[in-house]
């Protein structure tokens, strides 16, 4: 067995977002929101539709108005991967997307109105078996929490989310996850932590408002690493300021590095130096283009020398190494052939499109 830092996952209450488990011993699902206007129901659909085929478990959806709600019908009616409704203070807002036909909502109940309106919502989800997520966020706790503990801290989310996890229990409804964001790393971990101590309820993963592509994801795999570590966590979001499907990549990229969930070709390339007998770094960059499409888990070793390449190559499904004036390819560890540079990178994405193909047929005669 390969060594680990990994602990084991802690225990959660099972909830469902449409056909997808979440909580228990439940894949850690994959999220993303789109960015489209909800109204422009041709852009929306299309971005889901993308978002799908990168990997998202789930997708949120923003219904911030009439219009918006709306349009709802039609974007479910022509999406197939669970849709979540993001609610922000109305009430009519939450009920005209489970009306729609929603797979999950993301609210906090306390800012939805009074109880009233509050019970109209939970036995509206509850009679449609929709789940809700508890959404705190460090930038817009209650105005009483913040003078209580002078500035948004770890304890002020906690305490936040339990007050709108009690008024959901108290309501007799418990198909509830929860998020605590902030952009700051140490407070949103330490508030993660703390929850995870106080409640079963399973817990979405998120460093809100983290930045670019190349900064947010430092910051979300570092975050989400850490928590992830820990045995906490059963769905994630990477918030980036980029693409949505940036999102879901990046995601799959934090759960494969932790061993936590396989998805697609996990590349295992050199960084490069004086000694590598072709360029690396062009090589990767068109084999992450070309070979994004691939969904099957396998590892492909890219190393420009034979230092560390022979070791690597043994231990993935398909490799190559640096040599002068060609290149060895290796499968299952084994010298295969020689290639020369000009056809390095369509040799290993027809080796890796080979392989897939075997592999789903030998998937399909199973399933016959």
């Amino acid at each position: 067995m390969r060594d680990t830092i990994v602990k084991p996952r802690r225990p959660s209450r099972r909830i469902q977002v449409g056909d997808v488990v979440i909580g228990g011993d439940a894949p850690i699902a994959v999220q993303s929101m789109t960015n489209t206007r909800t109204t422009d129901i041709d852009a929306t659909v299309a971005q889901v539709h993308r978002l799908q085929q990168a990997g998202a478990d789930i997708v949120r959806i923003s219904v911030p108005d009439p219009a918006s709600a709306a349009a709802m019908p039609e974007i479910l009616r022509q999406c197939s991967v669970p849709i979540i409704a993001d609610i922000h203070f109305s009430y009519k807002m939450a009920l005209a997307a489970l009306e729609a036909g929603v797979h999950g909502l993301r609210l906090n109940p306390g800012n939805i109105g009074d109880r009233t309106r509050v019970e109209r919502v939970v036995a509206a989800a509850k009679e449609r078996g929709v789940s809700i997520r508890i959404g705190v966020n460090a930038g817009s706790l209650e105005k009483d929490l913040t003078e209580k503990y002078g500035e948004p801290c770890a304890d002020a989310m906690v305490e936040s989310a339990l007050r709108h996890i009690r008024i959901l229990e108290a309501m007799d409804f418990f198909d509830i996850k929860v998020s605590l964001k902030a952009s700051n790393i140490p407070m949103t971990v330490a508030a993660y932590r703390k929850l995870a101590d106080r409640v079963d309820y399973p817990l979405h993963l998120g460093i809100t408002e983290s930045g670019s592509r190349f900064g947010g994801t430092i910051k979300s795999s570092i975050g989400l690493g850490l928590l992830l570590a820990d045995g906490i966590g059963d769905t994630i979001r990477v918030s980036l300021a980029a693409e949505p499907e940036e999102e879901v990549r990046v995601g799959f990229e934090i759960l494969k590095a932790l061993g936590l969930r396989h998805r697609g070709v996990n590349l295992i390339a050199c960084p490069s130096c004086a000694r590598q007998k072709f360029n690396v770094i062009e090589t990767v960059s068109k084999l992450e283009e070309r070979l994004a499409h691939i969904h099957e888990n396998l590892d492909v070793a890219v190393i420009g020398c034979v230092v560390n390449g022979p070791g690597e190559a043994r231990e993935a499904d398909l490799g190559v190494t640096g040599g002068y004036p060609v290149h060895m390819l290796y499968r299952d560890g084994e010298k295969a052939e020689r290639i020369t540079a000009d056809a390095l990178v369509d040799t290993i994405v027809a080796e890796v499109e080979q392989r897939v193909a075997r592999m789903r047929a030998e998937k399909q005669q199973d399933g016959d």
